[in-house]
């Protein structure tokens, strides 16, 4: 408190007291206690008020003792139930948390973790995922440059994240206490498949199966794929103790469109102790539909060949390369890009008036834009002799089809003739124009679609630039091609705009998330906010039906329909103010992935505890471990200080206590008829 406040506190002493000698005991002949009693209240009254126009800071002192944090995280899998290690997780997490001793040293924390990672609550082992790269982060973000051990009592299995060795911070011990039966077994084992989700009809697509044994000696296993009760392939595997793993490579025929669900299994003679993961069901959508695109180009340009890679990226695209001259017929093409065309381009224009197909024109300094202006009417060109610089810039709303902003405002500038662009009716932009940092209000990348013929413009050439700077930031060319395909996509179609549009998987491994999405749009084709997008779900099997409602996202409406058991499912998603409706179909394969383990994955708990500098436990050392936590002497509670400033204004008691005070002083006047 400064020498100000206490000069004007007791200035308050005197004030309070003179005031109260004034009116009560001044001049006054009988000097009763109830004059005496009244002078009192009056001068508590007086001197509160002042007290609180003073409003003095009260400061206090107080030492804490801020203990160690000891987050002591179990996993709740279902594997852990698999491995029949539930009773001894909860047993030994009990044991840790109600230990009195580790409670007198540690802030004592318990979570829980499978797919989420959350405050403990009720272990009930049934999570289909186990992901320990995000106990990592969460326990990063909570206790950030803290300084203290954890304890993860897990089998260590890990089927989701990163890996999680080197997630956590390597400067805190991390303690795993590992469960299951560390004994090794006789097991068999489907460890990974690989196959596309689409394949071509009358094609043979590739199927990879990574095969796993654990043994100590020699087994012959039988190794085969079906699609009911037809064996696609069968083949004879040896294993030994030196031969742990064979990989099969298999092309097996698309011979059906739709949804082909197949079944890899793997079985001997030997008995096994787990056989849920000598299966795997994959499925393969076989598709009989293959776009043939034509670039006719009269020039040679960088930008043909990088179209032609990124389309030809995709399996079911191919690209055939013609000069002008050379096109007498469009009917064996799908879309038609025009690279720059001039007064040569007259006669494809005309052939396409019969074919009409979908074109993509890409323009340039080699461009005529008098001879373009002439050949369509969704915009019209006024452009100079000079050349020019043109920036992108992505515009957000865009919502013709799905597409991710690959970073257009940091990739090369394009090169156009300078001049003004102005559209003729509906155009959407994806892309806009910027010479240096000025915004032209211009397309650069655009798309229209006139009675159901769809066309897409980029006004400048170099574009091969782009998909360069996409592998130099991503180390792929998978991202620009894939932005590349979704434009032939969307020409490749004929299909007229729908005011619902639904995307969802054909199928789905169980366990894994199940999320589909929607987008509803108005007359004008803009995203409506207000849809009130439902879906009903039903199984074809059971005939059973579940519904959902779908809730609005950034410009699109989800549903996650996580926890549905394996089988075939139709389902319809419905806008109730329009009834406009979408039905589909998609099945989840039966596939658990926590079933897939015999034995905990004590190798990599021990790379985590050598990498965290702490140590492995098993059940049967829990009491070491405590032991362990209570001798480390670096996890030490520290005093602190804790210095509390309140403003006297804060005191809600003394305004209490003025008003009893001035109530009672009311009372006792009036009692002695004093009023």
């Amino acid at each position: 408190m400064t020498a100000s406040t206490i000069l004007l506190l007791l200035l308050s002493l005197l004030i309070a007291g003179g005031l109260s000698f004034f009116q009560y005991l001044y001049k006054v002949k009988n000097k009763s206690n109830v004059y005496l009693f009244l002078t009192f209240l009056r001068f508590l009254s007086i001197f509160s008020i002042l007290l609180l126009l003073i409003n003095p800071i009260i400061t206090t002192n107080k030492l804490e003792i801020i203990k160690t944090p000891l987050p002591i995280v179990v996993d709740n899998s279902s594997s852990i139930s698999f491995l029949n290690a539930k009773e001894k997780a909860t047993e030994l997490a009990q044991k840790l948390t109600s230990n009195s001793a580790i409670q007198e040293k540690f802030e004592v924390q318990s979570y829980l973790f499978d797919t989420d990672f959350r405050q403990s609550d009720s272990l009930t082992f049934k999570g289909n995922q186990t992901n320990l790269d995000l106990v990592a982060k969460n326990l990063k973000s909570i206790y950030k440059n803290a300084f203290y051990p954890t304890v993860i009592i897990t089998d260590g299995n890990q089927t989701s994240g990163n890996d999680y060795v080197y997630s956590f911070d390597e400067n805190n011990k991390v303690y795993p206490l590992v469960l299951g039966d560390t004994t090794k077994v006789l097991d068999l084992k489907i460890n990974q498949l690989n196959v596309n989700r689409y394949a071509f009809l009358k094609n043979k697509f590739p199927v990879e199966v990574f095969l796993q044994y654990s043994g100590d000696k020699n087994v012959t296993a039988n190794f085969s794929i079906a699609q009911g009760n037809e064996v696609l392939h069968k083949e004879s595997i040896s294993f030994s103790p030196s031969k742990k793993t064979v990989v099969v490579n298999v092309l097996l025929p698309a011979n059906k469109v739709g949804l082909q669900v197949c079944r890899a299994k793997i079985e001997s003679k030997e008995s096994e102790k787990n056989s849920f993961n000598n299966i795997k069901n994959f499925a393969v959508e076989v598709i009989d539909q293959k776009t043939t695109v034509t670039i006719v180009s009269a020039i040679d340009h960088p930008d043909i060949g990088a179209l032609k890679r990124s389309i030809e990226s995709n399996l079911q695209h191919k690209v055939v390369l013609l000069k002008p001259n050379e096109v007498k017929s469009l009917e064996d093409y799908n879309v038609l890009i025009l690279y720059q065309p001039t007064t040569a381009f007259k006669s494809v224009f005309d052939a396409n008036k019969k074919a009409n197909l979908n074109t993509f024109i890409i323009t340039g300094t080699a461009t005529d834009f008098t001879f373009l202006n002439q050949q369509q009417n969704n915009f019209v060109f006024k452009m100079s002799g000079q050349e020019e610089d043109y920036l992108a810039d992505f515009d957000s709303q865009f919502n013709l089809f799905a597409v991710d902003n690959l970073g257009f405002e940091n990739l090369p500038p394009l090169q156009n003739n300078y001049g003004s662009i102005a559209t003729n009716g509906e155009v959407y932009v994806l892309l806009s124009a910027k010479i240096r940092n000025i915004d032209t209000k211009a397309p650069l990348l655009s798309f229209t679609e006139n009675q159901g013929k769809r066309a897409a413009y980029l006004f400048g050439e170099n574009s091969w630039k782009w998909r360069l700077q996409s592998h130099t930031d991503n180390q792929s060319f998978e991202k620009y091609d894939v932005f590349i395909n979704k434009i032939i996509q969307y020409l490749a179609s004929n299909n007229a705009k729908k005011s619902l549009v639904v995307n969802h998987e054909s199928f789905y491994n169980s366990g894994e998330g199940i999320e589909i999405t929607a987008q509803y749009f108005n007359k004008n084709y803009d995203f409506d906010e207000k849809a009130r997008l439902t879906i009903a779900v039903t199984n074809v099997k059971t005939k059973q039906t579940k519904n959902f409602d779908l809730l609005k996202g950034n410009n699109t409406y989800k549903v996650n329909l996580d926890g549905l058991v394996a089988g075939s499912y139709n389902f319809s998603v419905k806008e109730l103010n329009s009834k406009t409706s979408y039905s589909g179909h998609f099945e989840i394969l039966d596939f658990d992935i926590e079933k897939q383990f015999v034995n905990p994955d004590v190798q990599k708990l021990k790379q985590l505890a050598v990498q965290t500098k702490g140590k492995d436990f098993y059940p049967n050392q829990i009491d070491v471990l405590i032991k362990t936590l209570l001798d480390t002497e670096e996890y030490k509670a520290v005093q602190k200080d804790v210095v509390t400033k309140s403003p006297l204004i804060d005191w809600k008691w003394l305004l209490i206590l003025i008003a009893v005070f001035l109530s009672t002083e009311w009372f006792v006047r009036k009692y002695n008829g004093m009023l």
